[in-house]
């Protein structure tokens, strides 16, 4: 099994309606050298203002130099069938918005064939959050999962997931039965 980090960045909050603008991807493993990164061209015409502000991406610009979905996903998948060892688990900080958006680009772009094999990450993924509140014994105590992030949280894509990566690779000390290889 292999855990990769993951965030993305959007110019709105449902995929289909709104664009995935940017993802980030890092293979939770010491030394955090595997990542994956896309900038990607906006599919649809809506877009809200402050979403733009929190992700800083020029939308304009994404539309000449961005990857269209088809070129982004098939990276995707390249990357994690290159660096994966076994299952492939997402894992990230808001599951329900960055996995929403990644699931539905890898089903919107899929791969030639088979279909089946769209999503690398599967029908499922993991909040970071609700793993630390499990290991505090508190359903409520979801926020000190943050403290070992070394990597600044800029909501550039890639920054973010690292971020999220230094703390997956802390919580074995907290008591977490985890491999990372």
């Amino acid at each position: 099994m292999s855990l990769y980090a993951v965030d993305i960045e959007a110019d709105g909050p449902a995929p289909g309606l709104y664009s995935m603008l940017s993802i980030g991807i890092v293979a939770v493993r010491p030394g955090l050298d595997q990542t994956f990164y896309a900038e990607l061209a906006p599919v649809s015409d809506r877009w809200i203002p402050e979403a733009m502000e929190v992700n800083d991406l020029d939308r304009e610009r994404l539309k000449v130099e961005g990857l269209n979905g088809y070129q982004a996903m098939a990276q995707l998948r390249s990357f994690v069938a290159d660096t994966s060892n076994g299952k492939a688990v997402f894992v990230s900080d808001n599951p329900g918005f960055d996995y929403g958006f990644v699931n539905y680009y890898c089903w919107a772009f899929p791969p030639p064939a088979p279909a089946s094999e769209a999503n690398p990450f599967g029908h499922s993924a993991r909040r970071i959050g609700d793993i630390w509140s499990g290991l505090q014994g508190d359903m409520f105590n979801s926020g000190g999962w943050r403290d070992p992030c070394r990597t600044a949280h800029t909501h550039n894509a890639l920054d973010d997931a690292k971020g999220f990566a230094e703390a997956l690779l802390e919580l074995p000390a907290n008591g977490w039965k985890a491999s990372f290889e």
